[in-house]
């Protein structure tokens, strides 16, 4: 039976209590929101804090709330709380497709929103038990010098494998990060950094507290694509979010793509801009498909072979703006059935 460090535990009630905790102890220091990423990464070493600060008990970090402008969620709503918002189902495609998706129903119950905005990057050498990274002399994330995907190379290639925060740049979402100095306001793409080791741009101290996101308008939609192994339970091998504003003639009046799981960052596509002004037809999607699916560099960092990933990626991104367009996904073939799986109504 794998066992976690030794550690100190606090439970703050107050978002304050939080930040000044966090502040004070410094690197020593690691936020617990539902657990379901960081307890295993402890249990293997990948991560050994001296202190854990729960946030299960702020209750102001489970808020959530809607104006004529934005939808604010805390950032400690669990993912099957958001599944289950009407609001989020009916007017925010991508976030709930990609929420609905995340690993099992036990673990939606459990994850919550920021913990799955701030999942730690993976990769095949990084995300093995103890005894196994350090026969190959452990790797460049966690205790050893060289990334052994690329071992030349002076960075580490870990993915970012959250599926929210695809979905959230694609509907142009921002988060608010608070700490003992106050609070401010970032476009979700500024939370990341491409660095498989220090992927997040918060600055110590700080704590992601909100997720706000624009109040959908009429001729919007968005939906996420995620291709894995296993049609649960799975992390994204490859993920897609799409979003297109349509006026009532049909034209794309503004559109987004963003692609998961191809780098240590969600990478938003400029092949979105092919888009504008046009209706979404066979040649204007397979055009931005194939110049986006350029994002997807193969590395030996994930599942499935690295070329066969790369052929995926112009699917799976065509697909996604197939369905946008009208289509059904279950007509798409099998590989796009597979990536657009849809939970029950």
């Amino acid at each position: 039976m794998m066992r976690c460090n030794r550690f100190r535990y606090l439970a703050p009630e107050l978002l304050p209590e939080a930040c000044s905790a966090l502040s004070d102890l410094g690197a020593e220091a690691m936020l617990l929101a539902g657990g379901t990423d960081l307890v295993p990464n402890m249990k293997r070493r990948q991560q050994t804090p001296a202190c854990v600060i729960s946030l299960r008990n702020v209750a102001e970090l489970r808020d959530a709330s809607i104006d004529r402008d934005r939808i604010r969620l805390g950032a400690m709503t669990t993912l099957a709380d958001l599944v289950a918002r009407g609001d989020v189902r009916q007017r925010l495609g991508a976030l709930f497709k990609a929420a609905a998706q995340v690993a099992t129903p036990h673990l939606r119950n459990m994850g919550t929103l920021g913990g799955n905005l701030c999942l730690d990057t993976r990769c095949n050498y990084y995300d093995q038990g103890l005894e196994w990274r350090k026969a190959i002399d452990f790797c460049m994330k966690k205790d050893g010098e060289i990334c052994w995907v690329a071992p030349g190379s002076p960075r580490c290639w870990a993915v970012s494998s959250t599926d929210t925060a695809p979905a959230l740049l694609a509907l142009g979402a921002e988060v608010e990060i608070v700490s003992r100095a106050g609070k401010r306001i970032l476009p979700v793409q500024d939370l990341y950094r491409d660095d498989g080791i220090r992927y997040l741009t918060l600055e110590p101290g700080e704590i992601l507290a909100r997720v706000l996101i624009p109040v959908p308008a009429s001729g919007e939609k968005s939906t996420y694509w995620k291709l894995r192994r296993r049609g649960s339970f799975d992390f994204p091998v490859l993920s897609v979010a799409a979003w297109v504003l349509r006026n009532p003639q049909g034209r794309v009046e503004s559109a987004r793509l963003v692609l998961g799981s191809v780098a240590s960052r969600p990478r938003a596509a400029e092949a979105a801009s092919r888009l504008v002004g046009g209706t979404l037809s066979e040649e204007e999607i397979e055009a931005a498909a194939e110049e986006a699916a350029a994002l997807a560099k193969p590395l030996d960092n994930t599942d499935f072979s690295l070329g066969w990933r790369k052929k995926a990626a112009r699917h799976l991104i065509s697909g996604a703006l197939r369905e946008l367009r009208g289509d059904d996904p279950k007509l798409l073939g099998p590989l796009a059935r597979r990536a657009a799986e849809l939970v029950p109504a």
